[in-house]
């Protein structure tokens, strides 16, 4: 029997959100997710609010087009905090991106703060 763990509910749909292509199913992930005034912040960005989130994710489909992101490991949790990574590449194949990323959790469920960290990066990224 598998469990699911809130904060792993959490990262589904945080990837879920990262994953969606069209502008209103995007918009509906990205509700689900994220609090309305969730922070998120990595080396290129730091946005605030579900209009910010929206058009980073979009502009990350801009320039993966056709790439989707997927676990690479476990989540960790305790409290209201979790960590996990992320690999963006090809469905099936090696990704080309990996990042390791941090997140509260708020008592609704929805990410309130994503602090993000790129361990691997393709060149002219």
């Amino acid at each position: 029997m598998t469990t699911t763990t809130p904060a792993a509910t959490a990262v589904q749909r945080y990837l879920e959100a990262w994953n969606a292509t069209d502008p209103a199913e995007r918009r509906a992930a990205i509700e689900a997710a994220f609090a309305a005034d969730a922070r998120y912040v990595d080396p290129l960005a730091d946005v605030t609010g579900t209009d910010a989130l929206d058009a980073l994710i979009a502009g990350v489909h801009e320039q993966f087009p056709g790439m989707r992101f997927t676990p690479v490991g476990d989540v960790d949790a305790h409290h209201d905090v979790c960590r996990f990574r992320w690999g963006l590449g090809p469905e099936g194949a090696e990704p080309l991106v990996i990042g390791f990323d941090v997140a509260t959790v708020g008592p609704d469920g929805r990410i309130t703060g994503v602090q993000g960290f790129l361990d691997k990066v393709p060149a002219g990224a």
